[in-house]
């Protein structure tokens, strides 16, 4: 009789705990059913001109392909491209500490915490024309505004991620001698780890949306810049390459984050 290892045992378990492989492409092919589906809708809608002024999915194309010849798309693109970056890579490295502070330290959070709360009501785009009175037209103004959009998102998910700590978790620690330092760095922080992913997820897409907004003051170059220009000589195919350039540079880096989060939460049972 084979004797089994604890080893052998755990692979098995593991194996039988793992989500079937069936069907794991069938999202991918709908999504990109969907999105033909779309298209194909669009070129209806514009060739029975139902909506006014609406360009064609072909000379949408047509247009992207001249903006990228004469490189226009991609100096547009990589300007707003460097700005989200920025603001928003800034706003995340502040927000995470003090989230953490003030879930950890009752303190930290009543000295703090009113001051969130009174700026996360106000809209981003409303501080661009105090932003531009305080700091000019510069880059720092536009980089202002999107790392107060990204800022709001993830300092308040940390926040709760570590409010929402199970208490048991920290009292089991506490009863096997680990120190305040250890529950912090081996308990808070990976269970905070998917409230932060989720919060920089939502903080992204506020930072696409304030730095359309923040281009159209003061900006030379940027897709939120081309599209105001546009818009004034209503070239609309610019318009909409534009649009979509920016959705789909969402798009692409929303999968990145999400594809770490699912690397850094795998010990998080999924449905």
């Amino acid at each position: 009789m084979a004797v089994i290892t604890p080893a052998e045992k755990t692979a098995a378990e593991t194996r039988q705990r793992r989500p079937p492989r069936r069907g794991r492409g069938r999202p991918l092919i709908l999504n990109v059913v969907s999105v033909l589906a779309g298209i194909g809708v669009w070129a209806v809608v514009a060739a029975l001109g139902w909506v006014e002024n609406l360009p064609t999915p072909v000379a949408v194309a047509e247009k992207a392909a001249d903006m990228v010849s004469d490189g226009t798309l991609a100096s547009d693109t990589l300007a707003s491209l460097r700005r989200v970056l920025f603001g928003y890579a800034l706003g995340v490295v502040v927000a995470v500490p003090i989230g953490f502070l003030m879930g950890w330290y009752p303190t930290a959070r009543a000295l703090v915490e009113p001051y969130i709360q009174f700026f996360r009501t106000i809209p981003p785009l409303a501080m661009i024309p105090l932003a531009v009175v305080l700091l000019g037209i510069g880059e720092v103004p536009k980089i202002a505004v999107i790392f107060l959009a990204s800022f709001m998102a993830c300092v308040v998910s940390a926040f709760q991620g570590v409010v929402d700590v199970d208490r048991t978790l920290i009292n089991a620690a506490r009863v096997l001698g680990a120190s305040d330092r250890t529950i912090f760095a081996k308990v808070v922080v990976p269970a905070s780890t998917p409230f932060i992913l989720v919060g920089m997820r939502i903080g992204l897409g506020a930072s696409w949306a304030t730095v359309v907004a923040a281009e159209l003051i003061g900006a030379q170059e940027g897709l939120g810049y081309r599209m105001q220009k546009a818009s004034t000589w209503f070239e609309m195919d610019t318009v909409f390459v534009s649009l979509i350039t920016i959705g789909v540079l969402g798009l692409v880096m929303d999968r990145l984050l999400l594809l770490a989060e699912r690397r850094l939460t795998g010990w998080q049972e999924r449905r």
